[in-house]
């Protein structure tokens, strides 16, 4: 059952990837400024995308009735 289209899917990978790496690097490095530093952990929420993302299923769309996927008309 999937309700994510191809682009939508390659998007929520990317952007939970980068979420997570950012958490992974985040505190040992200067990639994120002095302002910045004590969101890192937020990064974690980036699981969230990136399972929806692999899963072609969004648990929000499902909720509100939304098929991005054309496939499954």
């Amino acid at each position: 059952m999937c309700n994510v289209n191809g682009l939508g899917q390659l998007l929520r990978t990317l952007i939970g990837a980068g979420l997570i790496t950012l958490a992974w690097f985040g505190p040992q490095t200067s990639i994120l400024s002095f302002e910045w530093i004590n969101l890192w952990s937020l990064g974690w929420l980036g699981i969230f995308p990136l399972l929806s993302g692999i899963a072609a299923f969004c648990p929000i769309y499902a909720v509100l009735g939304f098929n991005h996927n054309n496939n499954n008309e």
